[in-house]
């Protein structure tokens, strides 16, 4: 009974010489940066490296979709609702995409995505 009792004061007794309180809140912050830095600043920035690659599009580019259709830019026509269009002439067919769904323009491609061979 007295060897229960010892070990649960022993459990129970103040820790001495801990961390300041500030430590958790330096910590949360530090994570908080991290997570900017390594996430999402990278994602943001590769997000507006998209919308120039899309908005330099025009007649004549040389194309390629998510869905991997190689094409020229034939059409680019804007819908109600703010909805672009792009109308691609691969071989002998006619395609129509989205703008967002071009991942290439040129020799330029949208981050994340492999460079062209």
């Amino acid at each position: 009974m007295t060897n229960v009792l010892a070990s649960t004061m022993i459990l129970q007794a103040p820790a001495t010489g801990g961390l300041s309180p500030l430590w958790l809140p330096l910590q949360i912050v530090g994570i908080g940066l991290v997570f900017y830095f390594l996430i999402i600043r990278p994602q943001s920035q590769a997000r507006k490296k998209q919308a120039e690659l899309l908005d330099s599009l025009k007649k004549g580019d040389d194309v390629m979709t998510v869905g991997g259709i190689i094409g020229i830019v034939k059409d680019i026509k804007v819908k109600d609702g703010g909805e672009t269009r792009v109308t691609i002439e691969s071989g002998t067919a006619q395609v129509v995409v989205e703008r967002s769904r071009i991942i290439r323009v040129g020799n330029a491609s949208a981050p994340g995505t492999p460079a062209p061979v």
